[in-house]
């Protein structure tokens, strides 16, 4: 699926990911467009060989990601949790650039649609099958400006699949702490996206 990927330039993101997890913010910013560039090239060839109401699969991109961008023999544990932190980021900006592209071109149809892959993790109706990425970013926007870390653990289960343990890790707190910051952003979550829905 997409292009392959030249040597140099996975030796060049598993070195960027190996400084990002060291500590060195400036790693992220030439990482972070290597990183788009590939999971906007993953979506688009996955929709392109799907039907059109196909919605697109947060975990399997960024899974796959990994494994074409990184060279796994030469990174650590540490490392990649980095990478799914900062891939969970722009995952999110990839799905809504791309919902937003297609909605502009549809003009008043069906807005993008992101299947979350666990029931029991949607923040709603468990019978939904998906949610509007543009809703739930608006959404995520406005629980970052009450709650930055609520939001980091949202965006971390939604946009890339991390489960709750892995998660807590990565924000930096107990799996007590972020099962019960999780429990009370879905809350959040869905007192929001019903009033989107209704508006």
């Amino acid at each position: 699926m997409g292009t392959p990927l030249s040597d140099d330039v996975v030796v060049r993101a598993t070195t960027l990911l190996g400084q990002f997890s060291a500590g060195d913010t400036h790693a992220a910013d030439s990482l972070t467009p290597l990183l788009y560039d590939r999971l906007r090239q993953l979506a688009g060839s996955m929709l392109a060989s799907e039907r059109a109401d196909h919605t697109l699969q947060p975990t399997a991109l960024v899974h796959e990601a990994y494994v074409k961008l990184i060279d796994q023999r030469a990174v650590s544990a540490g490392d990649h949790a980095a990478f799914m932190g900062l891939a969970a980021t722009v995952m999110r900006r990839v799905l809504v650039d791309h919902a937003r592209a297609r909605n502009r071109l549809k003009r008043g149809g069906d807005r993008q649609r992101v299947a979350l892959e666990d029931p029991a993790d949607r923040p709603g109706n468990e019978a939904e099958s998906s949610l509007d990425v543009e809703a739930l970013d608006a959404a995520l926007v406005k629980l970052g400006d009450l709650d930055e870390r609520k939001a980091r653990l949202v965006e971390l289960r939604f946009f890339c699949g991390v489960d709750e343990r892995a998660a807590a890790e990565m924000v930096g707190i107990s799996r007590a702490t972020a099962s019960r910051e999780w429990r009370m952003a879905r809350a959040w979550l869905m007192r929001e996206l019903e009033q989107a829905a209704d508006e």
